[in-house]
């Protein structure tokens, strides 16, 4: 979560808060509370703690600062959901979020029932600064919403047996899609990032400013697994003119020779994905990949990564609330493309990796407090991500949103798009 310019808030504010919270435990729902407190790597965290985090956030910024009858449920638990907020204090390392057994799962559903009737009962008095910081806070935990999606499946990939999350009819695979389209873009000055005036936003995403773009063509989908399947056959993981140095010295290290949770069946894959463990669909969107995969496959295509401008510049015309999105609780999963022309699948489906760094844009400013630390101090060394996944619950996403990560983290609901200049 970071911040936003102006507040979207109003009659509907009880309502969508609920909601928000209740899809919150509905993705929890099917975990035992051993299942809630496990921590696969350092980089996931147990869904137990994405429930509690995300209510420490509501009663620490909109509670304990705007409400003042209002006293948290026990002060100790600060210590434990606190994520990286220096100006809240010490808090447990990230890497041993998974080793407290206590609190309960019951009794953090009990604290979130409890946080979640006070702020209720405190909306309609609210100042418009605490109205801010709650549609903050819903943002955030949309956020927390898909990790603990994708902490939920790095969880079940450790046990052999393997589980999926859900009770569900194994999928049907789809047609195989045409061959890659493209689209061909213009050059000229393009706008981009969030006016600052209309509905939500990242801090990250302002301020809205003018980038150059060069004629290019993007590719009217993301790449498939049959794709990458081909990429794989061709030695893709094997040859080291196609890596970044240090893309080639992760593979090197980590034995990599294909996209995370695809496991050998014989001659054939398959994959790992909350809906448990099925054949790979050649016609799917490629998904748990990282960027120095995605960059080494566009290199063995003859292409690139798309910049973050000429993304964005190209989604902005297409309804960011369309595509396969989080819409409830229940299997999540790329699904192949629908659409039979034009630029498909921009929105949901698979975050797609740019070429472009996560850093400041011009004129960049931090929100002032301590709600200022998620974004900004973050601007070093990752990538950014265009477009939503999947797992991303519908309506959270616009076009100028900006997801980032470390160039090796995979476990997220990651693919590519191709871009070739013209």
């Amino acid at each position: 979560m970071a911040t936003q310019a102006r507040p979207v808030f109003g009659a509907l504010l009880p309502a969508r808060f609920e909601a928000v919270r209740a899809l919150s435990r509905a993705i929890a729902s099917p975990l035992s509370d051993a299942e809630a407190s496990l921590q696969p790597m350092d980089d996931a965290s147990p869904a137990k703690w994405h429930l509690a985090h995300t209510t420490w956030f509501f009663e620490t910024f909109v509670l304990r600062d705007h409400v003042p009858a209002y006293s948290p449920w026990d002060e100790s638990w600060a210590y434990l959901f606190n994520s990286y907020y220096e100006g809240e204090g010490p808090r447990h390392p990230r890497a041993r979020r998974g080793m407290p057994g206590r609190p309960s799962l019951e009794a953090i559903l009990d604290w979130r029932g409890h946080v979640d009737q006070a702020l209720q009962s405190a909306l309609p008095h609210l100042a418009p600064a605490a109205l801010k910081l709650v549609e903050l806070g819903l943002n955030h935990e949309q956020q927390h919403q898909e990790l603990m999606l994708a902490d939920m499946l790095a969880t079940l990939a450790e046990n052999p047996l393997p589980p999926a999350a859900w009770d569900v009819k194994p999928p049907a695979p789809g047609p195989v899609p045409p061959p890659l389209g493209s689209q061909s873009v213009p050059g000229g000055i393009a706008m981009i990032g969030h006016d600052g005036a209309t509905g939500f936003a990242f801090d990250s995403e302002t301020p809205r400013h003018r980038a150059l773009i060069h004629p290019h063509e993007l590719s009217d989908r993301p790449v498939s697994n049959g794709e990458w399947l081909r990429f794989m056959a061709e030695g893709g993981y094997s040859e080291p003119r196609l890596w970044m140095s240090d893309g080639w010295d992760w593979v090197r290290a980590n034995a990599v020779e294909a996209p995370l949770y695809w496991r050998r069946d014989g001659e054939a894959w398959l994959r790992f994905g909350l809906d448990g463990l099925h054949p790979v669909d050649p016609a799917e969107p490629v998904c748990h990949i990282s960027w120095y995969e995605a960059d080494a496959f566009a290199r063995w295509a003859g292409a690139r990564l798309p910049t973050e401008a000429e993304w964005e510049a190209s989604a902005a015309q297409i309804d960011p609330a369309s595509g396969n999105q989080l819409d409830e609780a229940g299997p999540v999963r790329p699904r192949p493309p629908t659409a039979a022309s034009g630029l498909r699948q921009m929105f949901g489906d698979v975050w797609e990796w740019t070429g472009s760094a996560f850093l400041p844009y011009p004129g960049f400013t931090p929100e002032e407090g301590t709600v200022g630390e998620y974004n900004g101090k973050f601007m070093c060394n990752q990538f950014v991500l265009r477009g939503g996944s999947c797992a991303t619950p519908r309506g959270h996403v616009r076009a100028s949103y900006r997801n980032f990560f470390y160039p090796h983290q995979r476990w997220q609901f990651t693919g590519l798009r191709l871009a070739r200049d013209s």
